[in-house]
């Protein structure tokens, strides 16, 4: 007897359709599974076979063949254990062979029946409702991320027995509902918040900045002066993220399985910190079957690296792609799969190996060759899609020791806000472009002009201050963002002179 049940599959940070065809027959006893499955798919009649025999359904000697059709896509994953194990089921006449035309079955089985939760519900509850499926069935731990689709009844199950009881109508199961308003309320509600940070008023300036304008932030600093503390803390001044940005978010980290079992949506803006010994693969995506890093794992977010010129080179240089294309492209021999990573770049370093180069009291070690071959690690093209440089200063006693509270990240966000929208304002026509850290040089010429006092003072700064020819454009558009957040529309002078000080590394101090 042949039956056929619907699932789904992942597929980059989106989701297909297939269909689990189950034949059984009279013949010499055996289970084949086809259509491309790897390992995972195959050990998967393993658990189906105990799965049924603990669920209390006898399981006859016959010949059982099982495809997964389309036959030419990769299979992987155990969510096909759930569908094989109901096509089994409705083969050997446990389950009235009703139409299951619209429903997607996923889940994994447990040895003795119990369903396991499955990566990527979310993109596949969004596939499902776009192909026109009513209903889709799955691990209870997994339904509250499916329910966030609207126009699709979501039912979670514990065990298979359930599952087949629930489909005979035997029980009654309500459909799983998630309040989307609900989660939305806790939008970055952040633990940390700049106001813990004593003293560093000038780096609390540059982040503020960056966030407004959506620029990349390196900053340069000894050990000990809070260049962590202050990254950990960028996220809580972002803007909120929309229902659209959450829900791409989450989709790439329900199919990379990080998305917490009791979170249904990514509300706050994610923050990545990847340790310096991370594989290029690990940092952009990869693998045989790819999947996303990091940098996707950031998306709408921010990417922390500390340590930079600690990090491999060939794995900074594949940064140059995302940081420019808000994308990565993973090609295989046989498949290319693109993921999204429009992320914002914070990174920290020291001034030196010993860290000490800049420190007014404390004495430097390295020599000017250790220092240049140090500072050399991170390349030229790298450090032209960094916006802004900030040396972070080691931070006085009478600071730490001061009572004084700092400001606190909700009034710094909501200057971000009023930034933002003005942005949002002067790019609404073009594509691509939604903030002053997406501007290319058309845009720089026709939206950054300089009055004449800016523009005298900024060739003064290329010549006696030894810029270099690539901070032009990124003090413009600095320049540009620290007009918005003045709601000025025209770029003064002290807008200039601010936006000169963050150069910090185009400076002849770093180059000798």
């Amino acid at each position: 007897m042949l039956s056929k049940i619907i699932s789904s599959a992942t597929y980059g940070i989106d989701a297909y359709l297939l269909e689990v065809e189950t034949h059984v027959e009279q013949q010499v006893p055996g289970f084949t599974i086809v259509g491309l499955p790897d390992s995972a798919v195959k050990e998967s009649k393993e658990r189906v076979i105990a799965a049924i025999k603990n669920s209390g359904y006898k399981f006859p000697p016959k010949k059982i063949t099982v495809n997964l059709a389309p036959a030419d896509v990769k299979k992987e994953g155990s969510s096909f254990d759930l569908p094989i194990a109901i096509g089994l089921l409705t083969s050997l006449g446990y389950i009235q062979a009703n139409s299951f035309d619209e429903t997607v079955f996923l889940g994994e089985l447990s040895l003795d029946g119990k369903l396991r939760p499955v990566k990527g519900a979310l993109p596949i509850s969004v596939e499902a409702r776009k192909k026109g499926i009513k209903k889709i069935i799955l691990p209870m731990e997994s339904s509250l991320e499916a329910s966030i689709v609207e126009g699709i009844d979501v039912y979670g199950m514990e065990n298979l027995l359930e599952v087949v009881e629930f489909l005979e109508k035997k029980i009654i199961k309500d459909k799983v509902v998630s309040n989307t308003e609900e989660l939305f309320s806790r939008i970055n509600k952040y633990h940390l918040d700049f106001s813990d940070v004593k003293g560093q008023e000038n780096v609390k300036r540059a982040l503020e900045v960056a966030a407004a304008g959506a620029h990349n932030i390196l900053m340069i600093g000894p050990p000990g002066s809070g260049k962590t503390m202050l990254a950990k803390r960028f996220p809580s001044i972002l803007p909120p993220m929309t229902f659209e940005e959450a829900l791409e978010t989450t989709k790439i980290h329900s199919i990379a399985g990080i998305l917490p079992r009791d979170s249904a949506l990514v509300t706050e803006r994610p923050f990545r910190n990847p340790h310096h010994t991370v594989s290029d693969a690990a940092l952009v995506g990869g693998g045989s079957f790819p999947r996303p890093g990091e940098v996707s794992f950031a998306h709408y977010g921010v990417l922390f690296l500390d340590e930079l010129p600690e990090f491999k080179k060939n794995v900074l240089e594949v940064l140059r792609q995302p940081l420019e294309d808000s994308k990565v492209t993973v090609s295989r021999s046989k498949l290319s799969l693109e993921f999204p990573a429009n992320f914002m770049l914070a990174a920290a370093m020291n001034p030196c190996p010993c860290g000490y180069f800049t420190d007014p009291t404390k004495e430097c070690t390295c020599t000017p060759p250790i220092i240049q071959r140090y500072m050399s690690r991170i390349s030229g093209p790298l450090l032209d899609r960094i916006d802004i440089h900030i040396e972070v200063p080691a931070v006085k006693f009478k600071e730490l020791s001061s009572d004084t509270r700092s400001e606190h990240s909700e009034k710094i966000r909501g200057r971000v806000i009023k930034a933002r929208k003005i942005q949002q304002i002067r790019f609404e026509e073009l594509e691509q472009i939604f903030t002053n850290g997406d501007m290319g040089t058309k845009e720089v010429r026709k939206y950054c002009v300089l009055d004449s006092a800016g523009e005298e003072l900024l060739k003064m700064a290329m010549t006696k201050l030894g810029l270099s020819a690539r901070a032009y454009d990124r003090i413009l558009k600095v320049s540009r963002t620290i007009a918005d957040l003045d709601n000025s529309e025209k770029i003064n002078s002290q807008h200039v002179s601010e936006a000169i000080q963050y150069r910090s590394l185009d400076r002849e101090l770093w180059k000798h």
